[in-house]
């Protein structure tokens, strides 16, 4: 039986998720669409809402050739997310 996952749970770890593909290199809209297989607009918005959180994502290029790029962890510590990738995205269902 599965657990129900709450709403800020999974938004938490989709934020986590995405600032590690990002520092991981995967980080044009594109390349990030296809790793989590998210909507566009929710990708964008967890993008933006990474602040929330204290992750600070730089982004340079266009809006054609746009990257992202992780310029603070805050509190996070990128390891302990590698650490729990897979129960991320066991809770996203990736």
């Amino acid at each position: 039986m599965k657990t129900k996952v709450s709403k800020t749970k999974t938004s938490f770890y989709r934020r986590q998720l995405v600032a590690y593909l990002i520092d991981s290199g995967v980080n044009t809209v594109p390349s990030l669409l296809d790793a989590t297989q998210m909507p566009k607009r929710t990708l964008q918005d967890t993008i933006l809402a990474l602040s929330e959180i204290d992750i600070i994502c730089g982004v340079s290029g266009g809006t054609k050739n746009r990257t992202y790029s992780i310029e603070s962890w805050g509190t996070f510590n990128k390891n302990k997310i590698k650490d729990n990738l897979q129960n991320i995205k066991d809770v996203l269902n990736l």
